[in-house]
């Protein structure tokens, strides 16, 4: 091999260890220890924690079975972090058509409401099938099965769901939401109060 052609392959491979060091370890070590000191919170996956116990993360659905809960919305994955998807389904599909059937039949005999009161959140999965929040109006059609399961009066149900809830991101991105996870704690802790 020629003094030139040893040059070359010494160049790379020099030039693939220097970017090597700095975008796969220089980049990644300084933006996970700035996201350590800036967002904590955050970095550490939105834990939400109780008595030392780690509960869930506001960023990540879980089901809810019981009827004093919220429920969250459809997922596609089981709720399971690990394989978050979709459904796959087109909107011609006569599977998604039924699915969404059997599920706009269960929402209208478990709240007592009309198919045309039922938002679209309840009844379709999420892209990723772990989305944490439904929408407003989700949350308000679930309030009278709360309040009956729980004891409590529908208007405190109801205001606590209107102080949980958050508003559009800058004022205009995305729509009034209700985190399913942090609102449930706020039930439970609420309850406990009476």
């Amino acid at each position: 091999m020629s003094t030139a052609g040893f040059g070359l392959i010494r160049a790379s491979i020099g030039l693939t260890a220097v970017t090597l060091a700095i975008c796969g370890f220089a980049y990644s070590s300084v933006a996970a220890g700035l996201g350590q000191v800036i967002f904590p919170h955050q970095a550490n996956g939105s834990l939400i924690v109780q008595n030392g116990e780690v509960i869930g993360s506001s960023l990540v659905a879980q089901p809810f079975i019981q009827a004093k809960y919220f429920q969250p919305r459809p997922s596609a994955s089981n709720y399971d972090p690990m394989a978050m998807a979709g459904g796959n389904l087109a909107r011609t599909n006569p599977a998604l058509h039924e699915m969404m059937d059997e599920r706009l039949n269960k929402i209208v005999a478990q709240e007592r409401v009309e198919k045309s009161q039922i938002p679209s959140d309840l009844v379709t999965a999420s892209g990723s099938g772990i989305d944490p929040e439904i929408s407003l109006q989700a949350a308000l059609i679930q309030v009278n099965r709360i309040a009956a399961a729980r004891g409590m009066s529908v208007q405190d149900v109801e205001t606590l769901v209107l102080e949980r809830s958050i508003r559009p991101s800058f004022g205009i991105l995305g729509q009034t939401r209700v985190n399913v996870l942090e609102i449930n704690i706020a039930l439970d802790q609420a309850e406990k109060a009476i």
